[in-house]
């Protein structure tokens, strides 16, 4: 049986799958000849998109350890790292009001150094201990009867040795209102001095002496300058080279041994905190640290050493390292 012969509308689409047909196997050689092309500027392409990806996965590693830290600790930790040469901030909890315990004599000595700076107390004048100011806890004067010493003596006996007598004497010789309005002044809200050491009533009516870890790292930029590195301590480096003395602390155990840091740490029942700047030579950064309702001390204090030894790790290594990574020997 013959087949009908085909309408020419059936051999004119016939015609056109043919021609169709002829162009894709004729152009195929070139797509092929292209792909080679195409695939490497996909590859650059992707290379540039992902140039900071080491420096970014190398801190948020970083953030991980440090949030790893706390999710261990039976009880509530704040802190704040700031990074001085590129302002990166790790920060948990950083807005929360804590007990400062002893980290709250950061705040004295920034007033201190205020009023000598306007005149109106000099570091060598002197002062006759009032036996009624003596008080325990941590510290020598309560044990040496009435000495005379200048406010230079009595600012360091309150950062080396946490002397609660001598932070009581510098407390009225400056005034905790003038000291309070001078955090009020630097918008530091959630930083209040109310009460004198040791001073268990009033911690009982509620008048604890408080701040958060953004309170006390800008309160530390203000005193040492957002930039600040070893050789240029800052807006106020007599204040800063106080806080430098030697002391025990657990920002301090956490670094290699001659690292300068400047710090102060506190301590009370259930609570451990410590902030300070560390002026590690190529990356100097700001660590401030606060827990309270903590289960244990102990296991507290030991999170802040680790906390520091991290942060020291890490900005160590990016202070010696290229952006890439690279560790660069030093010039």
């Amino acid at each position: 049986m013959k087949g009908s012969p085909a309408s020419p509308a059936v051999r004119t689409a016939s015609l056109i799958v043919l021609l169709a047909s002829a162009i894709v196997l004729l152009t195929l050689p070139i797509v092929r000849a292209a792909s080679p092309m195409v695939l490497t500027v996909e590859r650059e392409a992707s290379a540039e998109r992902s140039f900071a990806q080491p420096a970014a996965a190398f801190k948020e590693k970083f953030a991980a350890r440090l949030n790893e830290i706390v999710r261990r600790i039976d009880g509530v930790v704040g802190y704040e790292i700031v990074d001085l040469t590129s302002g990166d901030r790790f920060a948990h909890l950083e807005h929360e009001t804590f007990p400062t315990a002893s980290s709250i004599k950061i705040a004295i000595v920034y007033e201190l150094f205020k009023q000598v700076d306007e005149g109106r107390i000099r570091l060598d004048e002197t002062l006759t201990l009032d036996r009624a100011k003596a008080v325990g806890g941590t510290g020598v004067l309560l044990y040496m009867g009435t000495p005379t010493l200048t406010i230079r003596d009595y600012a360091v006996l309150m950062v080396t040795l946490s002397d609660n007598t001598a932070t009581n004497v510098l407390i009225d010789r400056l005034g905790m209102d003038a000291i309070a309005a001078r955090m009020q002044s630097l918008g530091l809200k959630a930083t209040k001095l109310r009460r004198h050491m040791m001073d268990l009533a009033a911690a009982r009516r509620g008048d604890e002496n408080v701040s958060s870890p953004d309170d006390l790292v800008r309160l530390l930029q203000a005193m040492a300058g957002q930039h600040a590195s070893e050789k240029d301590p800052g807006r106020m480096p007599a204040a800063v080279d106080l806080l430098k003395l030697p002391k025990e602390s657990r920002l301090r155990r956490g670094l290699p041994e001659g690292v300068p840091v400047a710090d102060k740490p506190g301590e009370l029942d259930g609570v451990r905190a410590d902030a300070g700047i560390v002026f590690e030579k190529n990356r100097p950064y700001a660590f401030v640290a606060m827990a309270s309702y903590l289960k244990s001390e102990a296991e507290g204090a030991s999170a802040i050493e680790e906390m520091s030894r991290a942060a020291y790790e890490y900005f160590s290594r990016i202070g010696a390292s290229g952006p890439e990574g690279r560790r660069l020997p030093g010039p």
